[in-house]
């Protein structure tokens, strides 16, 4: 579900409308990142490796069939599905910010179903606010930024930033190519005696 430039204005508003579910419900975010994760899998599969109800993993299967993220691979029983590519972006009214969709933002969007730094930062700065956490993280990761500085960037408090950010790394070490940063010391003893 990639986009690109001669698309059609409805097919964009109808895939961004599918999008818009997964980043909205964290269980649909888990099963989407599951499916990418595993490259194809049955229903079965899901219930037992996502502990979801029968019903409940059915509908949401479908949900995301009919939105267009998911894709049947094996049409006959035990029907197999697939996640469709994802990558989305998406520029504010005003023209001032982009964000980006990814698995990788909807998976860390599923984690919030199970870990609650990141559920709690969802509900006090939105999906857009943790896609920038995550952008965040990432250049953390790289050495590139300090919690303290990112803080300082979102005008939030130092402990949030480095919950989010600690709750954000392994996302971060799964879908990105982070480089081991590692500080060198020079210790020059020459004027030591």
């Amino acid at each position: 579900m990639s986009r690109t430039s001669n698309r059609t204005d409805g097919d964009i508003i109808r895939d961004f409308l599918s999008v818009a579910d997964l980043l909205e419900e964290p269980q649909l975010a888990q099963l989407y990142t599951y499916l990418v994760h595993e490259h194809e899998a049955t229903v079965q599969d899901v219930i037992a490796d996502l502990e979801l109800g029968q019903g409940t993993a059915y509908s949401n299967v479908n949900r995301l069939v009919d939105v267009g993220v998911v894709e049947v691979t094996h049409d006959e029983q035990p029907r197999r599905y697939a996640a469709c590519e994802i990558d989305l972006t998406v520029t504010t009214a005003a023209g001032d910010r982009e964000y980006t969709i990814t698995p990788a933002l909807i998976d860390a969007v599923g984690r919030a179903e199970t870990n609650d730094d990141i559920d709690t930062y969802v509900d006090r700065h939105g999906v857009a606010g943790l896609a920038t956490a995550l952008t965040y993280a990432v250049a953390r990761e790289r050495g590139e930024v300090t919690h303290r500085l990112m803080a300082e960037d979102l005008d939030i408090s130092p402990l949030a930033a480095e919950m989010i950010l600690q709750a954000l790394r392994p996302v971060v070490h799964e879908y990105y190519d982070i480089e081991e940063f590692e500080a060198s010391f020079d210790v020059d003893n020459s004027d030591r005696k």
